[in-house]
């Protein structure tokens, strides 16, 4: 299911409120999530130069390989066919041209060449050197300024059906926990945990179908649980040791990241008080998180927390959360930190996540969250505690 009409031009008229309050006469769109936000984009072709040129006034313009240009109008359902341009594979991974060189006269042919400050996303993963260099040559007009994620910014506050969709990520990320949870075992390896965390998160759950991920299952396991975004290998588990398994279920591109810590039998003293200090800790920043405060005062309940336990936590604890492509499904806005003064708001989407990475060993306790008129509606489902699987 696409974004009704209605809600996609709704997304554009709030992206150019905010262009007007920036000072910007046109906006270059890369990210991948930023395409599928605008105009329902969906398709793994952002490993080669594509944009969205998104005009104060007049129809955004699409341009993307042909290939995928042909087929994009089964996604971008509101976005006319004409408005869909394709460059030739003759300049796919060429030295001396590249394909934004095209996109650029392109633009210029389409009356997009006047003078005024055009925002670039600069901060985009698929955004390179060479292709910022493309359009400055090709179209000296543009006063080319970075746009600070402003597409990003303004998905912040999710719609209604938004949060629909970020439900049923919620569920197929806690079918997938239960798999991993239910795969682990001594001599269980690695990549076999992670085939079964993989496949629920393929298949999804009554009512929600599964989506591919932007990130793989992350599995870092005994004195490598000290730090975060190790992914596997064919290692097998030892008794005694444990895992920490981070994940997120995907829906229609929404995700829902999700983390436990696992032992397998007894843990460790330190690992145990660690585990217990982050459970307690995330219950009272899901028991204090609503909206009015700043991002700042939510980390306060959890610094003040940690600091009277004598631990130290110098990550932040987490980060919004919505459409995601590979490499990452954070939305690069919230951060939850002692410095971020963004004002916390209804329909926002936050991965709240007490990782606790010490020295030699780990454990990571998180859920998703969508922030309702008066708390927190949790999206995720899983035992908020080290789970200690004492057969093991």
């Amino acid at each position: 299911m696409q974004p009704s009409p209605d809600e996609l031009a709704e997304r554009l008229a709030r992206t150019r409120a905010r262009m007007t309050r920036s000072g910007l006469d046109g906006l270059v769109v890369v990210d991948p999530a930023n395409l599928h936000y605008l105009t329902g984009y969906d398709a793994w072709s952002f490993y080669m130069p594509q944009l969205l040129f998104v005009p104060l006034e007049g129809e955004p313009l699409l341009i993307m390989r042909a290939m995928d240009a042909g087929g994009a109008h089964r996604t971008a359902v509101a976005t006319p066919p004409e408005r869909i341009l394709g460059y030739p594979e003759s300049l796919v991974h060429q030295r001396n041209v590249h394909p934004f060189d095209w996109a650029a006269e392109q633009l210029r042919a389409h009356g997009f060449a006047r003078r005024g400050r055009v925002g670039y996303e600069g901060e985009a993963h698929f955004f390179s050197v060479r292709s910022f260099l493309a359009l400055q040559r090709g179209l000296p007009e543009w006063q080319l300024v970075d746009g600070h994620d402003l597409v990003n910014w303004v998905r912040l506050v999710k719609s209604p059906a938004e949060l629909e969709l970020m439900r049923a990520a919620g569920r197929v990320a806690s079918a997938a926990m239960r798999a991993g949870i239910d795969a682990i075992a001594e001599g269980a390896r690695l990549n076999d945990i992670a085939a079964a965390i993989q496949f629920a998160q393929a298949t999804g759950v009554e009512g929600a179908e599964g989506d591919y991920p932007a990130i793989v299952p992350m599995l870092p396991t005994g004195e490598s649980a000290d730090t975060p975004h190790m992914t596997f290998s064919a290692r097998r588990l030892d008794a005694g040791e444990a895992v920490s398994i981070e994940l997120a279920g995907a829906h229609r591109r929404y995700h829902a990241p999700l983390a436990r810590t696992l032992s397998l039998g007894r843990p460790d003293a330190r690992l145990a008080r660690v585990a217990a200090v982050a459970a307690e800790g995330l219950q009272l920043v899901l028991d204090g998180l609503r909206p009015g405060l700043t991002v700042a005062e939510v980390h306060g309940i959890w610094q003040s927390h940690i600091a009277r336990e004598g631990i130290e936590k110098p990550s932040r604890l987490g980060y919004s959360i919505g459409i995601g492509y590979p490499p990452d499904w954070g939305e690069r806005t919230v951060s939850i930190r002692g410095d971020d003064q963004t004002i916390v708001e209804a329909g926002m989407c936050l991965h709240i996540i007490a990782g606790m990475w010490m020295d030699g060993y780990g454990c990571e306790i998180s859920e998703a969250v969508a922030v309702a008129e008066r708390g927190v509606e949790i999206l995720t489902d899983a035992p908020r505690e080290l789970i200690v699987l004492e057969d093991a």
